[in-house]
């Protein structure tokens, strides 16, 4: 039975909208057969973009706002504000069930706020965590929370990796996946007094599979699948995780350039360099889904071209079509009826 994925797309969020947003949805919709698009943004601006482009009527349809909330607005107060931009417009129609899921590359704050504030989150669910995946040399881990919850709890930390090897089972396939928490050594009595209040209750799980904890060093070796921490911790690991990739590349293409050897050098790596850049580019998993809530937002990056939105629309499908939040509201009430 064939089924019928709304995805309401930010047309307005971003560095690079809306042509990258629109063409990376459009994409998308080329790829996914159950799909069907709402675009929420300006008219003029949309619609220049929608007419670049030949797809089925049926399955695309556009919501036009007459606002745009920016990057540098409080986003509390732009929520409560501007009722009609294309974030508060998309939040709501997921809210009252009219789409599945949300994607947005605009206000971080915004898309975080309007989430908990107008979607709402899942019954026995404390906080919904960020959750970005991030490459490592072995695949793939789950960062949660990045940006969310700054001062979090121990029991929402719980939650979050219960949500997260949720997450990591039913969307990448992942078998019993590693639950560890970012701490300052491998050693129980290291870390601060949120750590270590959390890592008995890890311990305590049954419906995990908790390795202990994990230094920052050994998170791109990935040594494990799903890595917990409050949004202060997981930001700052997010932001280095980032800030030396990007380093490495450009010196990496810096020193490959400066001299006819290592030119040559560099067109005999070519094929391999590529395969493992390819690797380690993080666009080609989508956005970060924001968890736990009464429906799909997901949040893509400030700077996404048109890759990392078709990849962030295809999540949102898979997520819907693996029921989770079906998955995460079962557990996370099974949990709290048991305590």
């Amino acid at each position: 039975m064939e089924q019928n994925i709304r995805v309401v797309v930010d047309a307005m969020g971003g560095d690079h909208a809306p042509g990258e947003i629109v063409k990376g949805a459009i994409a998308a919709l080329d790829a996914e057969k159950d799909l069907t698009l709402v675009f929420t943004g300006l008219k003029k601006p949309l619609d220049a973009e929608l007419r670049k482009y030949k797809f089925d009527a049926g399955r695309v349809r556009a919501v036009y706002t007459k606002e745009v909330i920016g990057m540098s607005e409080p986003p509390v107060a732009a929520i409560r504000k501007k009722k009609d931009s294309s974030i508060v417009a998309g939040l709501n129609m997921v809210k009252h069930g009219e789409a599945d899921a949300f994607v947005s590359a605009g206000s971080t704050g915004a898309v975080l706020a309007g989430g908990q504030l107008l979607v709402g989150r899942l019954k026995g669910v404390e906080r919904p965590p960020l959750a970005p995946l991030i490459p490592t040399s072995k695949g793939v881990s789950l960062l949660l929370d990045c940006g969310a919850n700054v001062d979090a709890r121990a029991s929402q930390l719980v939650q979050f990796a219960k949500m997260g090897s949720i997450y990591m089972e039913h969307i990448m396939g992942i078998k019993k996946p590693r639950v560890a928490i970012v701490n300052i050594g491998s050693e129980e009595e290291k870390g601060n007094a949120l750590v270590k209040e959390t890592i008995p209750l890890l311990k305590e799980c049954r419906d995990i599979h908790f390795t202990g904890s994990i230094e920052a060093r050994d998170i791109p070796y990935g040594e494990a699948d799903v890595i917990v921490c409050e949004a202060f911790v997981g930001n700052v690991v997010l932001k280095m995780f980032e800030g030396v990739s990007s380093m490495l590349l450009k010196e990496v293409k810096k020193t490959l350039m400066s001299s006819l050897r290592t030119k040559i050098g560099a067109l005999l790596i070519q094929p391999a360099l590529k395969k493992t850049l390819k690797n380690f580019d993080a666009t080609q998993y989508g956005g970060a889904p924001l968890l736990g809530l009464n429906g799909l937002v997901v949040k893509a990056h400030g700077s996404s071209k048109a890759l990392e939105v078709k990849h962030s629309v295809i999540q949102c499908v898979n997520f819907s079509k693996q029921k989770m939040n079906e998955k995460i509201s079962r557990q996370i009430l099974a949990a709290s009826t048991s305590e």
